[in-house]
């Protein structure tokens, strides 16, 4: 199986081959500042290498503000980009370097890419949140194996919840999506993947994990038996801790949505073990439907109770919301099947993701499929900005723009640990 997130327990890659960087797209997108040169909305522009979004929909105030972002002291960190200096009058002191965070110092981008660099997450917080969850997972849910701590802290878990959720405002909050993200990555491990994982028998390994985010309601003499299957085994034992800790923060409707979203998840594992046990290969259209579901989605559907507010049931519940959400959510999965391909080329066994998929069912070559996989992501990332654009015109109420910056910067910090976790990637030698 490809992941539908990211394993903490991987395996050791080589370092990333040196490739050329290209330039970010300068176009206004939802939650970023637009570049001084960018044209109005209304204009047209060539479209630059790594792809330029649809047009947003027709301008108003809120949507200005949602493009433009905040500003005051502490909210450097919300922007999608680096906002650019504005010019300088003459003999002007220099730019306040402040506002321009310095871009990644590790890893490489995937050429072509479109993608929107993202400032440095910040250390005290990633070391604070790095130890936290490793206390979490060895002293609270006894997660994995002493011989697997490498694994472990190779996976860099605080440095991507950081640069996920800069608006968090407290650690505290942080560790809810950290402990979240753990425990799905755990779950996809041990019960699909690399740890013992397989397809066979996998409906009832998840169905019962399930019940540790939606509990079971059942007789007396029957409930003990189950709550004590919570503790069998680390998914179990992960996912009913780290669910413990989010409903303390979360309201009733945000945690019926996560549940929602992790059964949609599940569904997802199971569609492609069904295809591992058929030794079936996806038509393309087939495979990006089953990425719908088995990907990143529970991450940005919970941006606000990790930001500390709620976006209110029925706005969350909307066609368009919902569109924005998962159009995130297949983006992001897609920076994971390009960024792990080689990864999972070394590892044992088919591995499905996209580049694979297109090869065979298209015939092209490995390099041509791959290339190809890249611009599928492209498309996604263009009509994800272009829906949440639309969305923040139509929508002009504070709650939804911020919710919509909130996935915004998800997506981008999502890419950022996977472009710069050279413990676990590296690139395919196609350029």
């Amino acid at each position: 199986m490809p992941e539908p997130g990211l394993s903490p327990l991987p395996t050791t890659t080589p370092p990333p081959l040196p490739v050329r960087r290209r330039a970010p797209a300068t176009v206004p997108v939802p939650g970023a500042a637009p570049a001084a040169e960018a044209p109005a909305p209304a204009a047209e522009a060539p479209a630059p290498a790594t792809g330029t979004p649809a047009p947003a929909a027709p301008g108003s105030p809120a949507l200005e503000r949602i493009l433009r972002g905040p500003s005051g002291l502490g909210t450097a960190g919300l922007f999608l980009t680096p906002r650019e200096a504005p010019p300088e009058p003459p003999h002007a002191p220099a730019t306040d370097q402040a506002t321009e965070p310095p871009a990644p110092t590790r890893g490489t981008p995937i050429p072509g890419l479109y993608y929107h660099p993202v400032p440095e997450p910040d250390p005290v917080r990633v070391e604070e949140v790095s130890r936290r969850i490793k206390t979490w997972a060895v002293d609270e849910v006894e997660l994995y194996p002493p011989e697997w701590e490498d694994q472990f802290d190779g996976f860099s878990v605080g440095r991507y919840m950081v640069a996920c959720h800069p608006d968090a405002p407290t650690v505290d909050h942080l560790m809810i999506a950290t402990r979240l993200m753990v425990a799905e990555n755990v779950v996809d491990d041990c019960y699909c993947e690399d740890h013992g994982g397989s397809p066979v028998g996998l409906g009832g390994r998840l169905l019962l994990a399930h019940t540790a985010l939606d509990p079971v309601h059942t007789t007396t003499e029957y409930g003990p038996d189950w709550a004590e299957s919570l503790h069998s085994d680390a998914p179990r034992r992960a996912y009913r801790s780290a669910m413990e800790y989010f409903v303390r923060q979360a309201s009733a409707s945000q945690a019926d949505r996560f549940r929602h979203d992790m059964a949609r998840l599940h569904l997802g594992y199971l569609a492609e073990a069904a295809w591992a046990q058929t030794e079936y290969v996806p038509h393309v259209h087939e495979y990006l439907a089953m990425r719908q579901f088995n990907n990143f989605r529970p991450c940005p559907t919970i941006t606000d109770t990790i930001g500390g507010y709620e976006l209110p049931a029925d706005l969350h519940a909307q066609p368009e919301m919902q569109k924005v959400i998962a159009l995130a959510g297949n983006a992001t999965t897609i920076v994971n099947d390009l960024y792990s391909y080689t990864k999972e080329l070394n590892s044992p066994g088919k591995h499905l993701n996209l580049p694979v998929v297109i090869a065979e069912r298209e015939g092209v070559s490995d390099k041509d499929a791959y290339l190809k996989a890249v611009e599928v992501h492209n498309d996604l990332m263009r009509e994800f900005e272009a829906a949440a654009a639309q969305l923040a015109a139509a929508w002009p109420v504070p709650m939804v723009q911020r919710f919509l910056r909130g996935v915004a910067v998800w997506v981008d910090g999502n890419h950022y640990w996977h472009m710069t976790n050279t413990y676990r990637y590296s690139l395919p030698d196609f350029w």
